[in-house]
């Protein structure tokens, strides 16, 4: 199963939080930042930055399972980075759920916006 995460730029979810502010459709509700391009599996994300950098880079994979396991001795703090890692890249639990009636999707509550890809946030890394 291919589990994916959302990637969002830190002023993109600036400025949909700002329009959400004088908006009575987001009042007493949910706004979930979700941009479409940008809800992505961990291999997608080093593909594009393969693209960008103009090389293949060697990957490697893991088991959910031999991953679980390899955390068993790691030191309290590393124990809990590396589950919220399971539950983002593993599990996906960000994406992994529908968005009920009494909550929105921010870019479909704006469209205007242009919001951040993740292609052009790595591009700054060039």
């Amino acid at each position: 199963m291919l589990y994916i995460a959302i990637y969002v730029d830190e002023d993109d979810i600036a400025m949909y939080t700002i329009k959400t502010i004088d908006d009575p459709r987001t009042l007493n509700k949910t706004v979930y930042i979700r941009p479409p391009k940008n809800i992505l599996s961990q291999r997608e994300v080093v593909e594009i930055w393969e693209k960008l950098i103009g090389h293949d880079l060697h990957k490697s994979s893991i088991s959910k399972e031999d991953f679980l396991a390899s955390i068993e001795g790691q030191e309290y703090a590393e124990q809990v980075g590396l589950i919220h890692y399971y539950h983002v890249c593993y599990e996906g639990c960000l994406a992994n759920f529908e968005i009920g009636k009494d909550a929105g999707e921010a870019s479909k509550l704006y469209p205007e916006i242009h919001y951040t890809s993740v292609e052009e946030y790595m591009k700054r890394y060039l």
